[in-house]
């Protein structure tokens, strides 16, 4: 798309009664609300194109959520789940300058990994204030790690291989020193264009992406967070603080989005080869240890490979079930960032849904 179609996203800190929020905008100031929530090890930067070619109709808003960017930092509490994540957006929504201007419109929701997780929980809390998702390459409503069958079972008591024990260290440590460098799998660079694309693509905003990984602030109650030892396989269970325990099926259970008393419309969109949300995610310790990547695996029976696909798939047929409505949207060629990757059919789809959703 040329220039010329292109509208302004511009930054701002937006103070709310709980934190201060980074925020990309764009749109007309009394259009309707679109929030786009980031995932794990990103921030609002994952959205800027697409923000940037919205039709401005809309009022695009994506926060940098806390611990990322340059939102206030504050501690993530893991035993909340993503509730720490969900209020914060709900704070930003009630914020001045931003309520008045939305008023009587229902945000619609945009969340990419984690971000559809998040968008999800928000749903749960305030079933009669969100007009529709899209739900983009979204983690499973069980977590990530640890859970077993399309219903997330857990694979053990203390919910051991999730949490913030199950990041690499090499990666933290080259997160806290800045490193732009391609030497190794684990390379924030490397993870970007290996794991949360599909090679061979490259995107234009490389640097800004990278930019956007590397903001993630490393602390105990932030990435990755804390860990306890575990007796079971892989020897660590999830802590009590930090973005991955709060990711953690210890603390995450989204099987109530089935049953919401409101059902907006649902869109999912995914990558077919998709490397980390996937039924055989690279980033999986069950799969990992099938693949003899970590040893010790207790095999299959025990330890299987985290179905996250068919765990979303069996979620949303539910929703369906109970009367809500979800269309499923696969894109060949394509691996975790669909929005960055198949920008053309990404916006097309995403667009034409909110237009629906919006009346």
């Amino acid at each position: 798309m040329s220039n010329q179609n292109k509208q302004p996203v511009v930054a701002r800190k937006v103070k709310t009664s709980r934190i201060e929020v980074h925020v990309l905008a764009a749109g007309a100031n009394d259009g309707w609300p679109v929030v786009f929530i980031h995932g794990n090890c990103s921030d609002s930067r994952f959205w800027r194109t697409t923000m940037a070619v919205l039709p401005s109709r809309f009022r695009a808003l994506a926060p940098d959520l806390r611990g990322y960017g340059q939102t206030e930092p504050a501690p993530i509490d893991a035993t909340r789940g993503l509730s720490d994540f969900t209020e914060d957006i709900h704070a930003l929504l009630a914020s001045e300058g931003i309520a008045g201007a939305t008023a009587g419109r229902k945000p619609l929701l945009v969340g990419h990994s984690v971000g559809g997780a998040v968008a999800m929980q928000y749903a749960i809390e305030h079933p009669h204030q969100v007009g529709g998702l899209v739900l983009v390459a979204p983690m499973s409503p069980y977590g990530f790690g640890g859970t077993r069958g399309p219903e997330g079972r857990p694979c053990w008591p203390d919910f051991a291989g999730s949490g913030g024990g199950t990041a690499s260290p090499e990666f933290v440590q080259r997160i806290v020193a800045q490193d732009r460098g391609s030497e190794g799998v684990v390379a924030p660079r490397n993870v970007l264009t290996q794991g949360y694309m599909k090679p061979p693509f490259r995107p234009e905003n490389e640097e800004e992406l990278l930019d956007s990984l590397l903001s993630t602030r490393i602390a105990e109650k932030h990435y990755p967070g804390d860990s306890v030892a575990s007796p079971n396989w892989p020897g660590v269970a999830p802590g009590a603080w930090g973005m991955n325990n709060a990711l953690s099926p210890k603390y995450v259970n989204l099987q109530a989005f089935a049953e919401l008393p409101a059902k907006p419309p649902v869109l999912w969109v995914r990558g077919a080869d998709d490397a980390i949300v996937s039924d055989t995610s690279l980033f999986d310790l069950g799969y990992l240890g099938q693949l003899g990547a970590v040893p010790g695996w207790p095999g299959a029976e025990v330890y299987p490979a985290q179905p996250m696909v068919t765990q979303m798939r069996a979620v949303l047929d539910r929703y369906q079930a109970n009367g809500g409505s979800y269309r499923e949207e696969v894109f060949a060629g394509c691996g975790h960032s669909p929005q960055i990757e198949k920008p053309e059919a990404f916006n097309e789809l995403c667009f034409s849904f909110l237009a629906a959703c919006s009346g």
